[in-house]
């Protein structure tokens, strides 16, 4: 009778209303009569009252800070000094002087009588600039004017202007988060140049005041400037990151002192004449709702027996409802275990459930499809990247090279011996140095040229080799280890082979948004059956130190993307030249996704 009974519904939304308004309306039946409303609104209402209090105190407390700041800004505008070194015409470099070490000395005596300013400086538009104690200077690699509390500022017409919390990065080597209050001094009516004064507030100073207050286990303040900005907020870093949302419009749109939110939260808010800040106090209304002991002990008994009851009927009426969940839910888990060949629901019901069901199985489908895909792009990742990590000094050409340099040391060729021993070591330096994946162009052409320089000196009777590279891109950021595989791979299956000496040229150039790099030889070359499968893979001969060339060229794929790699052009007995193609400007935007 059960299952039929619940099994008329079609809709699995219709089942649940109507099993659980069977408990509701069972309960409430007899609760309402002992409706707690009253005690809940005056405990509401007692709590708003008190942290209201509590929040008043802390913008009473910024209001003097910021009156603090305003009153400077007023006092160094006003200052005759300062208006002398803004607008006095023909200042002598004694007078400058003079009232450089009037003002600095004004604002030391104000930085050293208050630890919650953090900066106080004077911005002339025409004159040097005067920061803190006279010593520090504005960052070079920000344009002050562009800062928003700048131009605030300037449209401001004299009036201070307070911004909301940043990172202050106006001043070189100095990145502290502050309150910025800004003021424009001008000569009156005349437009003639003038400067901006502005003082940093030290944020820990608003965060102290809002710390010492105590709102509950779970409580908080939090601030808005008169726009809705976030001044303070003890979890701001997730604000700003957007992994915790906060009330903004409801707060600036409130016309009471407090309301209390569906998720259980009371919020009471205080707003500053002064500043137009609002601080507001967050409340859990299930904390406060502790203190109210008294009255709600014979409820919460009440209420017990009441939702004991509810809770079985509600277990009897829900079993049918909750089986498909339940099915549902078993195979969610059964996803997160990665068994997606047991996460397969069979779907019996037509209502939501059922379809929802059906999604899931698709959904499934497309995440195992998408794991795949993914494993065989790590895979490929992995391989490039131990192919990377063997693409090293080998062996054999550390030998070769080494009794290189010992039969040049019995010949006394001692200048050869250093020579081919510094350039040895700086190989080796290189090779051992896998900290970054990507290098300038002028980094990648010279450990290619002590390549060529140790293979020069084993080969001086087969190799000569030209570097023709543009200054324009030697500081642009590539992969690493993708020019010297190519010059390895011309001296060993070209030059090598070629009856008298072999010439190998690299050159690079911006082409358009590109930068092409080219190896070109004078080796034996390669026919055309040879040059279509050149990107196979091959055993790798462990005789040289060699990348296989489909490593450089997947390598470059993965890092730019499929539009960019290796080419080659190449004639029997004529010679080869390999080119590299790769995106203008990338620098190392592409490191942290390869």
């Amino acid at each position: 009778m059960k299952k039929n009974f619940l099994t008329r519904f079609r809709s699995i939304r219709t089942s649940i209303i109507f099993s659980f308004a069977l408990l509701i309306i069972f309960a409430l039946l007899i609760f309402l009569v002992l409706s707690l409303k009253l005690t809940r609104e005056t405990a509401l209402e007692n709590s708003a009252e008190y942290t209201s209090q509590l929040i008043g105190q802390v913008n009473n407390d910024i209001d003097s800070y910021i009156g603090y700041m305003e009153n400077i800004s007023f006092i160094v505008a006003s200052s005759k000094d300062v208006r002398d070194y803004l607008f006095e015409e023909d200042l002598s470099l004694e007078r400058q002087k003079e009232l450089r070490e009037r003002i600095s000395g004004v604002f030391q005596t104000i930085t050293d009588t208050r630890d919650d300013i953090t900066n106080i400086a004077l911005l002339p538009e025409e004159r040097e600039c005067l920061i803190n104690r006279g010593k520090s200077q504005l960052n070079p690699f920000i344009n002050v004017s562009e800062l928003s509390w700048y131009q605030d500022a300037l449209e401001a017409g004299g009036k201070a202007v307070l911004s909301s919390s940043h990172v202050q990065n106006a001043i070189h080597g100095s990145y502290d988060w502050v309150v910025t209050l800004s003021r424009n001094i001008s000569r009156g009516e005349d437009p003639g140049a003038g400067g901006v004064f502005f003082v940093d507030l030290n944020y820990s100073a608003i965060s102290n005041l809002c710390e010492r207050i105590s709102l509950g286990n779970r409580g908080y303040i939090y601030i808005l400037d008169g726009t809705g900005g976030i001044v303070y907020h003890p979890q701001q870093q997730l604000i700003y990151s957007g992994m915790k949302q906060e009330l903004i419009t409801e707060v600036m749109e409130a016309e009471t002192s407090f309301f209390e939110t569906k998720d259980g939260r009371l919020y009471t808010i205080s707003r500053s004449e002064q500043t137009g800040w609002i601080v507001v106090g967050v409340s859990v209304v299930s904390e406060l709702m502790q203190r109210v002991d008294a009255a709600r002990k014979i409820y919460v008994l009440i209420a017990a027996v009441l939702f004991m009851a509810a809770l079985i009927l509600a277990y009897l009426l829900s079993d049918e409802i909750t089986k498909p969940i339940k099915a549902l839910e078993k195979s969610m888990k059964e996803v997160e275990k990665g068994n997606f060949a047991h996460a397969v629901l069979v779907v019996r019901e037509e209502n939501e459930i059922g379809h929802l069901s059906r999604n899931f199985n698709m959904m499934t489908e497309e995440i195992q499809n998408l794991i795949e895909q993914r494993d065989q792009e790590q895979q490929i990742k992995r391989k490039s990247e131990l192919k990377v990590l063997q693409s090293q000094i080998n062996p054999h050409f550390l030998y070769n090279t080494l009794d290189s340099i010992i039969w040049m040391a019995e010949w006394g060729k001692n200048q050869e011996v250093v020579r081919m021993t510094s350039s040895l070591a700086k190989l080796l330096r290189r090779s051992i140095s896998n900290e970054q994946e990507t290098v300038t162009v002028a980094e990648e052409v010279e450990y290619t040229e002590t390549y060529l320089t140790i293979q020069k000196m084993r080969y001086k009777d087969k190799l000569e080799y030209e570097i023709l590279v543009d200054p324009e891109i030697l500081q642009e950021k590539i992969i690493k280890l993708i020019l010297q595989p190519l010059v390895e791979n011309a001296i060993y299956h070209g030059i090598k082979y070629k009856e008298g000496k072999g010439m190998l040229r690299i050159q690079g150039f911006r082409q358009e948004n590109q930068i092409v790099l080219q190896v070109q030889d004078d080796g034996k070359g390669m026919d055309a059956d040879t040059l279509a499968h050149i990107f196979e893979k091959h055993t790798r001969d462990t005789r040289s130190n060699g990348v296989g060339l489909n490593n450089v060229n997947e390598r470059i794929q993965l890092y730019y993307g499929c539009g960019y790699g290796l080419s080659f052009r190449s004639r029997l007995e004529e010679g080869t030249e390999a080119v590299i193609t790769l995106p203008l400007g990338a620098k190392e935007e592409n490191d942290g996704e390869l």
